[in-house]
C-alpha cells in the first residue's frame, strides 16, 4: 500500500483526520474511528461518502466493530468489502454503485444502534 504517499485532507463535517492517496487510477479517502464511540463513525462515514462521486474513488474506513447502523442506512448505495485486521478492528472500504450511490441520503448522520 502506498502508505507514505498518504496526504491529510479537509473532509467538510468530519470530525477525525481524513487522509488520501492514489493507487493506479483510484483515489482513496481514509479515516479511523475506532477509538470513537457513537455518532463519530456514522458522522465521519457520511462524510466521507459525500467525495465519491465516481467509480475513481473510495473510501476507507477503520471501525472498531462492523457499523451495522451505517450498513443499514446506506449498504445499498454502495459497493462495500469487509475486512478483519489483524488487530480485531474492521476496515470496509465503500465503493461507489452505479445508479445506487446517487440515491444514498448522505445527510441523515444520526446513529440508530
Amino acid at each position: 500500500m502506498s502508505e507514505l504517499n498518504r496526504q491529510p485532507v479537509e473532509v467538510p463535517g468530519a470530525t477525525v483526520p481524513f487522509f488520501t492517496y492514489t493507487e493506479g487510477e483510484t483515489q482513496y479517502y481514509e479515516f479511523d474511528t475506532s477509538k470513537c464511540g457513537p455518532p463519530d463513525p456514522m458522522v465521519n462515514a457520511m462524510a466521507g461518502l459525500k467525495m465519491i462521486d465516481g467509480p475513481n474513488k473510495k473510501v476507507v474506513m477503520i471501525n472498531h466493530k462492523k457499523p451495522m447502523g451505517l450498513l443499514d442506512k446506506i449498504g445499498e448505495n454502495y459497493t462495500i468489502e469487509t475486512e478483519k485486521m489483524e488487530d480485531g478492528r474492521v476496515k470496509l472500504i465503500f465503493s461507489y454503485k452505479e445508479g445506487a450511490s446517487e440515491n444514498a441520503n448522505l445527510n441523515d448522520a444520526a446513529c440508530h444502534g
